[in-house]
């Protein structure tokens, strides 16, 4: 060992610093002296972050003042230092309590000045000591120490060199699995023969911390030294051998990458030759169109990120084409993509009229819209409910408010819905999953600001799968949809550009909360006269044509189609009616084929006789010869119908009978109109014995047709009044509205429908609410011309209008008790 200290101080001999050649005092100089030592007084170098061992060579770097100072008068004079370790690097100035108590002696062999004013000195340990007291901290530290032998004295040789060979053997392992350590450490190893020595020199190499390395100092025991010191190195050896493992998997994980880029750069330059397209050119094709795409930072920058995911993924990866899908859908998307609208309102309204007869104020609130849009410039979308019977051209409507606006038209049918995922879409995490249907259909027409029909809202059921209703909510709220939020998407998308129109035929079905959402415009019933136009300009021309026939084969007249319309069709739209139409044309259609003769201009005769006996016999007015007999008026899906309200009296015991499949509206309102009248008997001259001694039966016709609703009120009690009285009603007259106790009359719907059913039938007069006045000036005044219209408040007033004072001819002789 000394030979190779001495071999290193020769080439330290060699060192200049500053200029200087400095001489070197042999290591082995006075080692007799450090062997004799026991008790000395010493100077105290503090070391951070390292611990030196007897024997062990090694370099440190001084640059706090007072390890200088200590450094050249320790050299000036017999280079013999203390080295002990710091508890803690980050203490700049130590006292004794930051020192470990065991440090070594050590002797400066070199010291080398550094050109920014710090001095490297070359030290080698020679024995153990501990520090008894401090003597003093000015200007450095000297403490009086006590030198530490540590004890290797073994039983046998044989025991010792045991030991030596298995440090070595650890030792080699070391070396053979770090590659940071030069080769000429396993000749240093081969050249160690002492036991002391050979544990010092690897537990100052030791992998480890410097508590770690102070235990293995203090140690005296030489059995106990070895067994820790061989802890600690089998430990290390384990940490390299898991390092080493990971290593190697990590460079055959890159192996297998750079030979998978190989292999797929030759795929494409074989895939180029053959012209085929591979995954590369997938996701090339999708940065270019990307980069042409005109949308929000947002949807760009979500992009980006799925694309990168999509470059990383393994073509042949089960992920794959649904990575790919999607970045297809979010550029196939119309982010910003519109249609430039038309603010021509005269040929919109020219559109309108041309498409659809008659719904003026509909038409008048898309002018509107169109109004304000024209002006602003800027418009969120309104939500548009269109609701009334089936067949008056609320779906049709929205195709023709889409010509009008110069947009892109999409019809969504909701009827039977009950999945949330067809509005919101599923995650795309989920198997098969896809966006919801109404970026589905944006998608379809290219167009952020289409006309989109929701038809048959009313329609939308909920089951365990969620409730479509509650996701409409988002799509229909103005304030929201401009962020609507698509499951599949995971990005805003903003719907406040579409003009969505709801179709309905019953909003009561409707919830509420989506229902606030929307701007209600009812579609009524057509008129008979209404009919015969929209067949004439719409129905026949389009049969027609779907016949292969032309006005020179067959040809109607208004007759005709009014034959059509009152024999063979009963709704309030004229969905029956073109069915109807359908059926005499290809009845000429067969004829113009088979080239036999038939009659090219129908007449009601001609109708007659190629649809056989008409199928509907319409309720006319009856006479008023009997008592109890009043006309109601009703609405239905199909329309407005007259209907007859029959009252009778038996001897009896004052029970109510009623009958005609009556709704429990219906029931309620002839006890009501009972009670008002038991209530008010004297004011209508009836004997209150009536009530008591006789039964009164109430009847409704077409017992096989299930009736309910509150319009048929006033129209029961006039009936009631007119049995007990046995006064007649007044002819042609008919009525509806609801009835309370107190005797006032309410208001109630389809007024319009009631009122054509009413001049169908060939009423003269009708009876409403003072409060449906609004609904009968809405009626165009070609149909309410000819009849008489009373609005009344209460129900006497209704009895004083219907009821006449002419009994009737054979009037029943009631016994009274």
């Amino acid at each position: 060992m000394r030979d190779n200290i001495n071999d290193m101080m020769s080439e330290f001999s060699e060192m200049e610093t500053e200029g200087q050649l400095i001489s070197v005092v042999p290591a082995d100089e006075d080692d007799s002296a450090f062997d004799e030592m026991e008790h000395t007084e010493l100077p105290v170098l503090p070391l951070r972050n390292a611990v030196l061992f007897p024997g062990v060579v090694i370099p440190i770097t001084v640059g706090r003042e007072k390890s200088v100072k200590l450094v050249q008068e320790a050299y000036d004079s017999s280079k013999v230092i203390g080295v002990v370790a710091q508890r803690s690097s980050k203490k700049e100035d130590p006292a004794v309590k930051d020192l470990y108590k065991v440090g070594t002696i050590a002797r400066i062999i070199k010291t080398i000045k550094l050109p920014d004013g710090n001095t490297t000195i070359i030290i080698q340990g020679k024995r153990k000591f501990a520090i008894d007291e401090v003597v003093t901290e000015d200007p450095y530290m000297v403490v009086k120490a006590s030198v530490i032998n540590d004890d290797f004295a073994f039983s046998t040789d044989e025991e010792s060199e045991a030991l030596v060979a298995s440090l070595k053997e650890a030792a080699y392992r070391i070396l053979e699995l770090n590659k940071d350590i030069p080769d000429d450490a396993r000749i240093a190893l081969d050249n160690i023969d002492s036991l002391g020595f050979l544990v010092n020199f690897l537990s100052s190499n030791l992998n480890v911390e410097v508590k770690v390395k102070q235990k293995l100092l203090e140690i005296k025991n030489g059995r106990e030294k070895v067994t820790t010191l061989l802890e600690y190195m089998f430990r290390e050896i384990q940490m390299l051998e898991l390092k080493n493992e990971i290593a190697s998997k990590v460079n055959q994980d890159i192996d297998q990458q750079q030979r998978d880029y190989f292999l797929r750069q030759q795929m494409r330059v074989l895939q180029d030759e053959l012209g085929v397209e591979g995954p590369e050119r997938d996701a090339l094709e999708l940065e270019k169109r990307a980069a042409k795409k005109d949308w929000p930072e947002t949807a760009a920058e979500h992009f980006d990120k799925e694309l990168q995911k999509l470059k990383r993924l393994n073509p042949a990866a089960a992920e794959y084409p649904i990575a790919l899908s999607y970045c297809e859908f979010l550029l196939d998307l119309p982010w910003y993509e519109a249609t430039e609208d038309k603010f021509d309102l005269k040929q919109a309204q020219k559109i309108l009229d041309n498409d659809h007869y008659g719904l003026d104020h509909v038409k008048d609130r898309i002018i509107e819209y169109l109004a304000v849009l024209k002006l602003t410039k800027d418009m969120k979308g309104p939500i548009l409910c269109l609701y009334g019977p089936p067949g008056v051209g609320k779906t049709s409507l929205g195709k023709s408010i889409a010509k009008a606006l110069g947009r892109k038209y999409v019809r969504m049918a909701l009827g039977g819905v009950k999945d949330e995922s067809e509005i919101r879409g599923h995650r795309k995490t989920y198997v098969g999953a896809m966006p919801g249907k109404v970026l589905q259909n944006l998608k379809k027409v290219n167009s952020s600001n289409p006309v989109f029909v929701l038809d048959e809202i009313d329609k939308v059921s909920a089951d365990f799968r969620g409730d479509p209703s509650s996701a409409l909510l988002e799509v229909l709220d103005p304030e929201q949809n401009s962020a609507f939020a698509d499951n599949y998407l995971e990005v805003d998308y903003d719907l406040s550009n579409v003009l969505f129109i709801a179709t309905a035929n019953n909003i009561s079905t409707i919830q509420p909360a989506l229902l606030d959402r929307m701007e209600m415009i009812e579609v009524t019933g057509y008129s008979v006269e209404e009919k015969i136009e929209i067949a004439k300009k719409h129905l026949i021309p389009k049969q027609r044509k779907l016949h292969g026939l032309t006005a020179k084969d067959i040809s109607f007249d208004n007759k005709s189609i009014r034959a059509l319309i009152e024999g063979y069709t009963r709704e309030s739209g004229v969905r029956s009616l073109e069915r109807t139409i359908g059926t005499v044309i290809r009845k000429v259609a067969k004829s113009v084929a088979m080239e036999e003769e038939y009659q090219k201009k129908m007449t009601p005769k001609e109708i007659e006789r190629l649809l056989k006996t008409p199928s509907i016999q319409k309720e006319v007015y009856q006479d008023n010869e009997t008592a109890g007999v009043v006309t109601g008026l009703a609405w239905t899906s199909v329309g407005g119908e007259i209907l007859f309200i029959e009252s009778s009296l038996s001897r009896g015991k004052g029970r109510l009978t009623l009958s005609g499949q009556l709704g429990d509206v219906m029931k309620e309102s002839a006890t009501t109109a009972l009670s008002y009248l038991k209530a008010n008997a004297d004011k209508l001259g009836i004997d209150h014995r009536l009530f008591e001694q006789y039964d009164l039966h109430l009847h409704v016709p077409a017992g096989a047709v299930p009736k309910d609703g509150p319009s048929a009120g006033i129209t029961m009690l006039t009936s009631i009044a007119s049995i007990y009285t046995q006064r007649k009603v007044k002819a042609n007259l008919a009525m509806t509205g609801e009835i309370t106790l107190r005797g006032k009359v309410l208001p109630v719907g389809g007024i319009k429908e009631k009122f054509l059913a009413a001049r169908r039938a060939g009423i003269k007069e009708v009876i409403f609410s003072e409060r449906n006045r609004p609904d009968v000036e809405m009626i165009d005044e070609q149909y309410t011309k000819g009849i008489k219209i009373h609005f009344v408040d209460m129900v006497a007033e209704v009895l004083d209008i219907a009821l006449t004072k002419q009994k009737v001819k054979d009037p029943m002789s009631l016994e009274l008790k």
